[in-house]
């Protein structure tokens, strides 16, 4: 992989961590008590669900320990293997 290969990941996982922590920004803003998502991008757009799922458990996390205004952020999982995924990476925390 060369160097457009390289930064065009990192792009996509950019991208991927500020639609999160915009989403996180604008609940606040809004007041809102909690917020959930979706695996994003992790289907039709084939995102490998383990790297999405950390992004977004890395970028939550991070969220809410500077700011914690939401009382309850909910993944919402549409099959077993991505449910399996965000519970071991959120027994991990």
């Amino acid at each position: 992989m060369g160097r457009s290969g390289t930064a065009a990941i990192a792009r996509r996982l950019k991208l991927l961590a500020d639609a999160y922590k915009n989403s996180l920004q604008l609940a606040a803003a809004n007041s809102y008590r909690s917020i959930a998502f979706p695996a994003i991008s992790t289907g039709v757009y084939g995102y490998p669900k383990q790297a999405a799922a950390e992004i977004a458990v890395r970028t939550v996390n991070a969220f809410l320990t500077r700011y914690n205004p939401l009382e309850r952020v909910c993944f919402v999982c549409f099959d077993a293997e991505t449910a399996e995924i965000y519970h071991r990476l959120l027994q991990a925390q």
